[in-house]
């Protein structure tokens, strides 16, 4: 569609066939405010909007509705509007995406009226949000232009210090305005979508929206936030959106909605931070805390922590699209132990059915003869199987009737098929989540291969559902972007009540609000080229300021280059993104052709140095996972989590913290250099031990393909496995030591580890 550059036709959508059965209405001048419950109920009016000629401007004569919005804080750092639709406040109890912590607690609001409107204050005084009421005089000496209209203006303090305005005044001249700060939509007498529009300041910075494939500062751009199959890792397409970022000026938003949300922070309006809700209803929570890690920590309080992930979770995966017999899984797992590969997870995706793709949640009798006996043997020898499934019914399998008979799909009147879907199987519909008969349906399958011995399932797909069909829950708009997080739920509960809370994950592609708490997510179909591995960084990036705290991503990249099925990622690829993975949650290699290391005998030493240097951090990673599941962390950080106050810092998205302590900065093109940006501090080189200084640019670094720029912040201490294993399963706690950054620390090859890792 072709942008029009207005307001009116790019957020409001005046241009397009429905809009004839609808009326804008553009909240005014608050009419009065009380105290209510612990809450503060505000009555706005809302006045009916025409367009003419391009413009829109108020009613005559005017129509006017008047709603209520209510103000509740949280702590001492969230405040809640909810705009009441019919009089009715939202049960939290049915929303499946808020998961409270015990510690925040409800405060106490009252209001208190001022000259100019009212304040509205928390137990201890403070002030959480202020009211303007009344227009300022004017000075009329012309009468040209009519008198601006009535606006909604407040500003909301979430933790009583930051300030953050609705956009009052957006508008050239009184019919023409760029965002509204609070306004509805009706379709046919219904309230159909939310509008609303904050205060962008001119150098305001935004990140976080979900695993986004864009720079790290989204300011001057526009997103639908609509999970979608993203087909890669280098569009607007996302599988993961999340209706929350953060703010340079200190502040978190989060939309409570599982509705599409089309969100422009500072572009249709450069001065407004402005999102359409496609909902009845507006719930807007604003966080505060002082700190990035301290806002995505007040998020997960609302809408919950990430669970822990299994020892076994963080050592090497091997995977690839797909392996077909329990025999080829067992050649893998010899020649990677033979070869001197750690390796933890054999992953079979497509694969393990009687057909290809054909998901039917048994083994194939021909191919994997004695499932329970492999699954034990491979544990025996310290490897753990993983599975692919997708939670989509096709024609022809054992389930279908069942499926179609029960409703454990829901019924449709059309079929749309799913994006990468790349066999000819026809699928038919999508397990309706919605429906708690057809989740036990669902989670008795899991719980048959998770009794059997398999260790994790994959939770493939689930961005895109039938339109068209008849939910048992809920309807489609409200069920889209909702979905991932009851497929995911279900599949990780069910593995968790089997296997016991230490060792349930999942492993997922799609994402919304609370998915974190169900990990861990890759990022999906990323190109095997360089240009899929920055996009596959950035996406990373922007889901752990979105609250997720483990993420992966398929190394070196999953579809070929250029021909999908057939084309081998090269060899300089195949290192420089193992590099990059060794030091994010977790390291899954996968892809349309072969992954295994011994695949690429030019590089094969190369990549196992790197995989045992993966095994000796993986102490660290587990503290790291440790610290990020009750914090606001990811393990995998965005330079911003520690340096937000430095302005480069936003626009940097290919470097990255892995946990606390190593700047990572990958190499991303072919010729081995890259520029590094050292944040404030002092820094070791991982290699040398040279002692930097940072705030300062490197410029045109070259790295030999075995190495990579790293850096470790001077007089950190990290513990580290100081001897080889073939895996997870071989490492004694009493084994782990300490290695410090600091005057003793000379270089990596005079380390405990440079004794048994060649990164030469």
């Amino acid at each position: 569609m072709k942008q029009r550059n207005r307001f009116v036709f790019d957020m409001l959508d005046q241009d397009a066939p429905e809009a004839h059965a609808e009326s804008i209405y553009r909240a005014g001048i608050p009419l009065s405010i009380r105290d209510e419950s612990d809450a503060a109920v505000v009555a706005i009016p809302f006045i009916r909007q025409v367009l003419s000629n391009l413009f829109l401007h108020a009613a005559q004569p005017s129509t006017t509705k008047t709603m209520d919005m209510m103000v509740r804080a949280y702590g001492s750092s969230i405040v809640r509007l909810t705009m009441l639709v019919d009089g009715k406040v939202p049960s939290d109890a049915d929303n499946p995406m808020l998961d409270w912590d015990a510690s925040l607690k409800k405060e106490s609001l009252h209001s208190k009226q001022t000259d100019g409107g009212w304040e509205i204050l928390d137990s201890q005084g403070s002030c959480r949000m202020r009211i303007t009421a009344k227009q300022e005089s004017r000075e009329i000496w012309s009468t040209l232009q009519p008198e601006p209209p009535q606006t909604f203006d407040a500003v909301v303090l979430p933790d009583g210090n930051t300030p953050v305005p609705f956009m009052a005044y957006d508008d050239f001249f009184p019919a023409q305005s760029e965002s509204f700060s609070l306004a509805f939509i009706e379709r046919g007498g219904d309230v159909d979508r939310w509008a609303y529009s904050l205060h962008a300041k001119p150098n305001e910075k935004f990140a976080g929206t979900g695993e986004r494939f864009a720079p790290m500062n989204l300011a001057g751009k526009t997103f639908v936030l609509e999970n979608t199959d993203g087909l890669g890792v280098n569009s607007r397409r996302a599988y993961k959106n999340v209706p929350f970022y953060l703010s340079s000026e200190g502040y978190g938003l989060l939309i409570m909605t599982s509705a599409h949300v089309r969100l422009s922070l500072s572009d249709v309006s450069t001065r407004s931070a402005q999102a359409v809700v496609e909902d009845d209803g507006l719930d807007l929570f604003f966080i505060g805390g002082g700190s990035i890690e301290q806002i995505v920590w007040n998020y997960r309080r609302l809408t919950g922590f990430p669970s822990d992930v299994p020892l076994w979770s963080y050592g090497t995966w091997m995977s690839r699209m797909s392996y077909f017999s329990a025999d080829e899984t067992r050649l893998v797992v010899k020649r990677m132990r033979e070869g001197g590969f750690p390796l933890d997870v054999i992953h079979i995706d497509t694969g393990w059915f009687e057909k290809d793709w054909k998901c039917e949640w048994e083994f194939s009798t021909a191919r994997f003869p004695s499932p329970a006996a492999y699954l034990q043997e491979m544990e025996e020898q310290g490897i753990k199987v993983t599975l692919w499934q997708l939670p989509c019914i096709a024609k022809d399998t054992k389930n279908y009737e069942t499926a179609q008979r029960q409703r454990y799909v829901a019924p449709k009147s059309e079929h749309v098929a799913l994006g990468s879907n790349f066999s000819e199987v026809e699928f038919d519909g999508n397990i309706d989540f919605t429906n708690p008969a057809a989740v036990t349906w669902y989670q008795d399958m899991l719980a048959n291969l998770l009794k059997l011995g398999v260790a994790a399932i994959k939770t493939d797909f689930g961005e895109v559902i039938e339109e068209h069909a008849s939910y048992f829950g809920m309807p489609y708009r409200k069920l889209h972007n909702l979905y991932a997080l009851l497929y995911q739920k279900a599949a990780f509960e069910i593995t968790k009540e089997v296997k016991g809370p230490a060792e349930a994950m999942i492993w997922a592609r799609a994402g919304w609000i609370g998915c974190q708490r169900y990990p861990v997510h890759w990022s999906g179909d990323c190109a095997c080229s360089w240009d899929g591995m920055a996009g596959s960084l950035r996406g990373g990036l922007h889901l752990g300021l979105s609250g997720f705290a483990f993420w992966s991503h398929d190394v070196p990249g999953f579809q070929g280059v250029p021909s999908f099925m057939n084309s081998r990622p090269d060899n300089d690829l195949y290192i420089r993104w193992t590099q990059m993975g060794v030091f994010t949650s977790h390291l899954r290699y996968h892809g349309t052709t072969p992954r295994e290391p011994y695949e690429y005998p030019k590089v094969e030493a190369m990549a196992r140095e790197w995989l045992k240097l993966r095994y000796a951090l993986i102490p660290y990673l587990v503290q790291a996972g440790k610290q990020a599941i009750g914090s606001g962390f990811p393990v995998l950080r965005a330079l911003i989590f520690h340096h937000e106050k430095d302005r480069v810092c936003w626009s940097i998205d290919d470097e990255f913290y892995c946990g606390d302590v190593f700047l990572v900065a990958p190499v991303m093109q072919a010729n081995g250099i890259r520029d590094v940006y050292l944040p404030a501090g002092e820094w070791v080189d991982f290699y040398s031990g040279e002692v930097l200084s940072g705030g300062v640019w490197l410029k045109s670094i070259y790295s030999p393909l075995a190495r990579m720029p790293l850096f470790v912040k001077r007089n950190s201490v990290i513990p580290v496995y100081p001897e080889p294993v073939q895996c997870t399963a071989e490492m004694k706690s009493q084994n782990v030591q300490q290695l410090r950054f600091d005057h003793t620390y000379t270089g990596f090859s005079d380390s405990v580890l440079g004794r048994f890792i060649d990164l030469s």
